[in-house]
């Protein structure tokens, strides 16, 4: 087939062409800019487009001035109506196999490719990726233990994947400006601190093995803290919020809900498994989580009606290190009820990186914000864990492992090191804390299937290290 470079002002679109081709032409113009000119248009010997329409349109948009063509010599004009006719035709002819669809879908996100490219929109990318949960190298729950000595530092923004994590400050509307990069939020689920000092009672667990909760006893202080982080939740955030809350600072929390501007719809309730044991007469077995958006807007819902306020959902196996500790799958819950696939989800207080999980499973885009550098530490090394990708630091696109050896030192014995239990039990290898210390190589998945013999294979061979225990801290 010979295709030859004509100017575009030679060719002229069949005049009654039935087909309106006015939607794709954006859609075509990406293709273009992204792939370049692959499929020739089609003409007959007067230069009148058999096929092509859409990619002539598109072209004169991209200002092209030349574009491949192929003359369809010796077609009769019948002949060249009815194969413009077939040639739309064909396409409507033909159907999808979703299943296989969606494990190139899955692969190109893996790969961080612009999906818009494909040209589906939105609603169907929606449908398409929020079926099941993404399958990660990790128990969706385990997360690292706090490291003695932080890689990160107040103000870095990590890009990890369609996510973005900084270390920043919740009431400070500047940072959360940066974070969200001029975007807004399409919902929330954020998890703030409690104002109970978990970590400063010598007989209560504390986080992180000792690691005491930032901003956790703020005593009368508390109050304007919290409408501070709700003030600026509700600035970048146009959807559905959910605010997690001890029952003894519930009344708090509404109330500077309220006052920064918030409509409160309900309270959802994690009905939990086990209770957990204080001093009261009834040991709790619940936590609530304020359930609303922004006073005068509208809320994306996609849930079914059947749903309940009253969620049961087992605590995580391992939650001795924090008593406030939430499931993924109870996250991923109000993820999915809220929001679309590719939506961008908000959390001002990351701490372990939970909500950050959620949306990696469920297709969403995270943005989480974190104060304490080493809870950062944990949220980027959970991520890299759970995925097998290298987090980048915004700015100069080094990667985690070779900013934390530059910050660190690769020789340092602590920057492998993490806070452990006496009784801990190594249950799968992975690559840990040590990865961190080598330039990571994206990894491959060796099988899709999770399992206690799960691991990573790279290019390179990347010493073994125990897991790190599980940790969850709310912190600010």
């Amino acid at each position: 087939m010979l295709v030859t470079d004509i100017p575009v002002e030679r060719l002229a679109p069949y005049a009654r062409n039935p087909r309106n081709n006015t939607k794709a032409i954006d859609a075509v113009k990406a293709s273009i800019a992204e792939f370049g000119f692959r499929q020739p248009i089609v003409v007959d010997e007067h230069m009148v487009v058999i096929v092509g329409h859409t990619r002539l349109e598109a072209a004169k948009a991209l200002g092209l001035t030349v574009v491949p063509v192929h003359v369809a010599e010796g077609l009769s004009p019948a002949q060249a109506r009815a194969y413009r006719l077939m040639d739309n035709r064909s396409h409507e002819n033909a159907e999808w196999d979703d299943e296989l669809l969606k494990l190139e879908f899955g692969d190109l996100k893996l790969d961080g490719f612009d999906l818009d490219l494909t040209g589906f929109d939105a609603d169907q990318l929606s449908e398409l990726l929020s079926g099941d949960s993404l399958e990660g190298l990790t128990d969706p729950d385990d997360a690292p233990g706090v490291p003695e000595v932080s890689c990160s530092r107040p103000g870095d923004l990590w890009i990890l994947g369609d996510h973005r994590v900084l270390c920043g400050d919740a009431t400070a509307l500047a940072d959360v400006e940066r974070l969200m990069g001029g975007m807004l939020a399409d919902m929330a689920f954020t998890d703030p601190p409690y104002n109970v000092d978990y970590g400063g009672k010598g007989g209560e667990k504390s986080a992180g093995n000792g690691r005491r909760i930032l901003n956790d006893a703020l005593g009368d202080a508390f109050a304007k803290f919290l409408e501070a982080a709700c003030t600026n939740l509700l600035t970048v955030t146009k959807g559905a919020c959910y605010v997690c809350m001890s029952s003894s600072e519930l009344h708090t929390l509404q109330r500077a809900w309220l006052d920064a501007g918030g409509k409160w719809s309900t309270f959802v309730i994690w009905a939990k498994n086990t209770f957990t044991l204080g001093r009261s007469d009834y040991q709790r077995q619940y936590e609530p989580i304020l359930y609303g958006w922004k006073a005068g807007t509208e809320h994306f819902w996609c849930g079914a009606r059947d749903q309940g306020d009253v969620w049961h959902h087992d605590k995580p196996r391992v939650n001795d290190l924090h008593p406030t500790m939430k499931p993924v799958e109870l996250v991923e819950r109000a993820i999915r009820n809220s929001s679309k696939s590719r939506d961008i989800v908000l959390d001002l207080f990351g701490g372990s990186g939970t909500t950050l999980i959620a949306c990696e499973r469920s297709g969403r885009a995270a943005r989480l914000m974190e104060l304490d550098p080493k809870y950062v530490d944990v949220i980027v090394t959970r991520w890299q864990e759970f995925t097998g990708r290298a987090a980048t630091l915004d700015g100069d696109n080094s990667t985690f492992g070779v900013v934390k050896a530059a910050r660190l030192g690769a020789d340092t014995e602590a920057v492998a090191q993490v806070r452990r239990p006496a009784s801990f039990q190594s249950g799968r290898n992975a690559v840990g804390a040590v990865a961190g210390v080598h330039e990571e190589i994206k990894p491959r998945r060796k099988e899709r299937q999770r399992g206690i013999g799960d691991e990573l294979q790279t290019d390179q061979q990347v010493p073994q290290a125990p897991k790190g225990q599980r940790t969850r801290a709310k912190v600010q």
